[in-house]
């Protein structure tokens, strides 16, 4: 997800807490550990610092800091500091981390960039597509609690978080059980596929590889499908090439469930059709002749 959403859901978590006999240094610690449990596994951005972060950007981002694995090393880390800071033990401050921190990294696994979830262990990268980088959805939700709150100013903000919760927690799954079921529905007809969801809750790019075709499509539920194009990969292609001039090639190939191969008379790469739009992929890693 992108930073503000994960900023919201910290939040959001803070306020679905019941803090009504709590104190002000507890109060303010609780609001640490939700934020900072949000941020905390994007930590690995700093690896871009260096070239070789540069080169592996695709493989270090998302990894070992999104573990689950790593989950309780970042709760501790963050309830320490609030104990140095607000001189606070109580448990929910740990316990929020958690809570934030697995919500970051299990939120990322569900769109089309995909997460380590269990690094070291795994080096797969868990990518379901069933949300969109953005879900403007998961925001209209926060929204209408946020809304409510100052409205209904009798009734406890945090059971109007936590109804929020209920609601975003719905939103997820109708979409995880229609990308499911999709994608399900492609793989009798695809070898590899992959889905990605758009902006419109029920809406769904699929990406289906047979061979050296990669066909591109639109679908809903109880609708047909709607192509939007074919691509054709070059299995010909010198791939060995293009990973010694350009090593992020080779990263892209193996961070992606499957890519395209283009050749012309000037140059060579490959790119990740999940990110094709109007006649190129963003993500593309490519040489000149």
């Amino acid at each position: 997800m992108d930073t503000v959403t994960h900023a919201l859901f910290g939040l959001t978590t803070y306020g679905a807490v019941n803090k009504d006999k709590m104190d002000q240094p507890l109060k303010r610690a609780l609001l640490f550990s939700a934020l900072a449990g949000s941020q905390i596994p994007d930590i690995d951005v700093v690896a871009n610092l260096t070239e070789t972060g540069r080169v592996m950007e695709q493989m270090w981002h998302r990894g070992l800091t999104h573990s689950y694995f790593l989950v309780p090393v970042w709760a501790v880390l963050i309830y320490l500091v609030c104990y140095l800071i607000w001189k606070r033990k109580d448990p929910i401050i740990f316990y929020l981390a958690v809570i934030n921190v697995t919500i970051h990294n299990t939120s990322d696994a569900l769109n089309a960039w995909g997460t380590g979830l269990f690094e070291p262990i795994s080096s797969t990268r868990v990518t379901l597509g069933v949300i969109p980088i953005v879900d403007l959805m998961i925001w209209f939700i926060m929204l209408s609690g946020f809304l409510t709150i100052k409205m209904k100013k009798e009734f406890p903000r945090f059971k109007i978080w936590r109804i929020v919760w209920i609601c975003i927690c719905i939103h997820v799954c109708f979409q995880l059980v229609q990308g499911l079921v999709i994608q399900a529905e492609a793989q009798e007809h695809y070898e590899k596929v992959a889905i990605s969801a758009d902006f419109i809750p029920g809406s769904f790019s699929v990406f289906g590889k047979q061979d050296e075709t990669v066909t591109i499509y639109k679908q809903r539920l109880w609708q047909e499908k709607e192509q939007v194009t074919v691509l054709y990969s070059n299995p010909e292609a010198d791939l060995d090439l293009l990973y010694r001039e350009n090593p992020k090639a080779e990263v892209l190939h193996e961070w992606s469930p499957f890519v395209v191969i283009f050749e012309d008379e000037t140059s060579i790469g490959i790119f990740d059709p999940r990110f094709y739009r109007n006649g190129s992929s963003f993500l593309t890693e490519s040489i000149g002749k």
